[in-house]
């Protein structure tokens, strides 16, 4: 097979596997996520690895929505008190980088969210208050540190290597829920380009 119909084999079963993810994403889900964010004073956002990359995007997203918003790990960011919201993506819903910040996040009152593609892991089961259910296959999700742990079901399979798709969808999603936010809180397309930086 050349590189071109492995290219568009690829395209095509790639963008079948994100269609079937979105599929499945619980609404009432979607709609807790959304309302804590318009509610939450401050933000905060946090994510390891290419999980991490994908939620730096949507952390720019809610600043140009006009969301005070940190990413946890910046030496700007300020303490995380009670009204405010943490958002962290842990695909195994039990990351053990993780522990310690999410447990030291629930001593501050702030409100967890957590997107996760195991809701039956450790921190998202014990810690979260609100759950977004990815329903991707995830990098590890079938090797938990803990031999007991749960293990990923009900998600999409994929052809691709480690957490691609989690990663993959991690982005378009919080891309999609930036424009849902946006609708909801009452702007405009114009007026988050208004929040963008101006000095590049």
């Amino acid at each position: 097979m050349s590189y071109i119909d492995t290219y568009r084999q690829l395209s095509g079963a790639i963008v079948s596997e994100h269609e079937a993810v979105f599929a499945q994403l619980d609404m009432d889900q979607l709609k807790a996520f959304l309302d804590a964010v318009i509610e939450a004073k401050h933000i905060f956002v946090h994510g390891t690895g290419r999980e991490g990359i994908s939620m730096r995007g949507f952390a720019m997203r809610l600043a140009h929505l006009g969301k005070q918003v940190f990413w946890l790990m910046d030496d700007t960011t300020i303490g995380m008190h009670q009204g405010d919201l943490f958002i962290i993506t842990d695909g195994r819903g039990d990351v053990g980088i993780h522990r310690r910040i999410v447990e030291q996040a629930s001593k501050t009152g702030a409100k967890i969210a957590m997107i996760t593609c195991l809701p039956e892991g450790n921190l998202a089961k014990n810690y979260a208050d609100l759950i977004l259910f990815v329903h991707s296959t995830v990098y590890m999700g079938d090797a938990a540190e803990d031999p007991g742990a749960p293990r990923q079901h009900d998600v999409v399979p994929t052809i691709q290597p480690m957490g691609n798709q989690y990663e993959q969808h991690l982005y378009l999603l919080m891309d999609i829920v930036a424009i849902l936010l946006k609708d909801e809180m009452g702007m405009t397309y114009e007026d988050m380009e208004a929040n963008h930086r101006n000095i590049e």
